[in-house]
């Protein structure tokens, strides 16, 4: 008998329970839909890692403007430079995920994890994709001294005289070193690497001769290659540019060779998809609007103005070559 009532209770109060939770379920829904409709009711911030005056920062703040014009609210930018732009990063992971502490930052975020030893966050598991907003390619360039002008003459000349090239670079583990080291590893071949402060040192190194080959911005680049200061062998991206046709890509000599920068948005996990996706249609808008494509372009920026899922795609994809680049080159990681 006593068995007969427990089993009785137990199927009531399943039932009970199931009866809330189709109650709630279409509140929750309404409650959500109300969040993306109202939103943003105050203005959002807009974390760059980067100091004011760089070339993120300026791709914030042309973005916030328009981006707030479109949402009925100003984007706030709060610049946090530190570790390497993993200090924003990390302000970002922990933010409440209501839509209002976003993160523009670059292809370092997917970087990070392969070159620092510990991260206080986890880039897949921590951050929600908003958009892709533009993306830069880079140019390998070469002394005027060295005896190679396109990729495969400058590979045949590694292979005759193995480590006897050497390329610049400005940082250990930054993108310009980690697109050389793709290179190197793809067309396995020695090449040595040379330290420099900055780009302006290295641009020097390079047309006077001090070092052969380095990849640097494209869009600093391209005057010292027209100039004839410098010799322009190839460009990262997977087609050629419409500013510099008649320069190949390293893709043309090494098939699947890619290496651009990017610079996206992104949110705290668990953000509402709702808002995710207003935000993401927004950065869209905004991207492609005509005077801040021509701004953005100016700057030597692609326009994207991507989907969260696309930048999903680029993130998954970006985590695994640069964890392999850095595995592979034998980067030493960083504190």
């Amino acid at each position: 008998m006593n068995t007969r009532i427990t089993r009785l209770a137990r199927a009531r109060l399943l039932i009970l329970v199931s009866s809330m939770l189709c109650a709630t379920a279409p509140g929750l829904l309404v409650t959500t839909e109300a969040m993306a409709q109202s939103y943003p009711s105050r203005p959002p911030r807009l974390l760059v890692p980067f100091a004011a005056g760089g070339t993120v920062d300026t791709v914030g703040r042309v973005m916030a403007a328009k981006m707030g014009e479109l949402l009925g609210q100003p984007v706030l930018i709060e610049n946090r430079p530190g570790a390497g732009g993993n200090l924003a990063a990390d302000l970002v992971a922990k933010a409440a995920p209501d839509g209002y502490t976003l993160l523009l930052t670059t292809i370092g975020h997917t970087i990070s994890p392969a070159l620092y030893k510990k991260l206080p966050y986890d880039v897949q598991r921590d951050f929600a994709s908003v958009s892709q907003v533009v993306s830069s390619t880079m140019a390998l360039v070469a002394s005027p001294r060295l005896g190679a002008n396109n990729v495969a003459e400058m590979i045949a000349l590694a292979r005759a005289k193995p480590g006897s090239l050497n390329y610049g670079t400005t940082g250990v583990g930054n993108p310009l070193q980690l697109s050389m080291e793709l290179l190197r590893l793809t067309a396995d071949i020695q090449l040595m690497a040379v330290p420099y402060k900055g780009d302006a040192p290295l641009n020097t190194a390079l047309m006077a001769g001090e070092v052969d080959l380095a990849f640097v911005p494209y869009s600093g680049a391209l005057p010292h290659i027209r100039s004839g200061k410098l010799k322009g062998l190839a460009v990262t991206s997977l087609k050629r540019t419409s500013t510099a046709p008649d320069l190949p890509t390293v893709a043309e000599t090494l098939p699947g060779y890619e290496a651009v920068s990017w610079q996206a948005i992104f949110a705290p996990a668990k953000t509402p998809r709702e808002v995710i996706q207003k935000l993401a249609d927004v950065a869209a808008r905004a991207a492609q609007a005509p005077e801040i494509r021509s701004r953005l372009e100016g700057m030597g920026q692609e326009v994207v103005g991507g989907t969260p899922e696309q930048l999903d795609a680029r993130v998954k994809g970006d985590l695994t070559v640069y964890a392999r680049i850095v595995r592979e080159a034998k980067i030493p990681l960083q504190d």
